[in-house]
């Protein structure tokens, strides 16, 4: 990546650019070369530039880390994008390889990724996986999703703090909470427990202490 200067190089390796895409989950997409084209070289800075249009904020997340519009040549030898995307390419694929062990512990490498970054309740229920964990985690019945939209809201706001997952202590003891619980409700996986899958996979302790 060093050796891409300008956001056409970027867009013309479709190697590099699967790679880069899938970090931000638009991998599907990874063959709009002309698309990609346009977001990266109108920038994000002007409320005019095509990102600023698009509906899908991953594509403006995309731009801001591959800002060659702002920072021309020297935008690859940033950290966020020599070591930034590559860890969050690993950690995805962390995710997946997991996955195959345990539904579980994928869940919570996910939201243990994506919490932090939540600004509100309401991007908890738009998201399948996070509201499977917040859902586990509070010990929400089934029947809580038929509820009307704005009461679950409010019982959401209700029983956790978004801003408490910025704190990864606070993060870490409700992840343990889910792990536990998800163990509880599928004893199927006893032989591979998500407590202790979760916790060789992040990295972190889940003792009871």
């Amino acid at each position: 990546i060093g050796s891409i200067k300008t956001a056409n190089e970027l867009v013309a390796d479709k190697r590099l650019l699967a790679y880069a895409m899938t970090v931000f989950g638009l991998n599907d997409m990874s063959y709009a070369q002309a698309f990609m084209r346009k977001v990266l070289n109108e920038g994000h800075d002007d409320s005019s530039a095509f990102v600023n249009k698009l509906t899908d904020k991953r594509y403006l997340e995309f731009a801001k880390t591959f800002d060659f519009k702002r920072y021309g040549a020297a935008t690859t030898a940033f950290d966020s994008v020599k070591k930034g995307v590559v860890e969050k390419y690993v950690r995805q694929s962390l995710e997946a390889t997991t996955g195959t062990s345990s539904e579980g512990a994928r869940l919570a490498l996910y939201f243990q990724r994506q919490a932090p970054k939540l600004g509100s309740a309401t991007e908890i229920l738009a998201d399948k996986a996070l509201f499977t964990v917040a859902k586990t985690a509070l010990r929400l019945p089934e029947a809580f999703s038929l509820m009307d939209i704005g009461r679950q809201i409010a019982v959401f706001e209700e029983r956790l703090k978004v801003a408490d997952f910025k704190n990864p202590a606070k993060l870490e003891v409700f992840l343990k909470r889910f792990a536990t619980l998800w163990d509880v409700d599928n004893p199927q996986s006893v032989q591979a427990p998500v407590v202790s899958l979760y916790a060789q996979s992040s990295g972190i302790s889940l003792s009871q202490s």
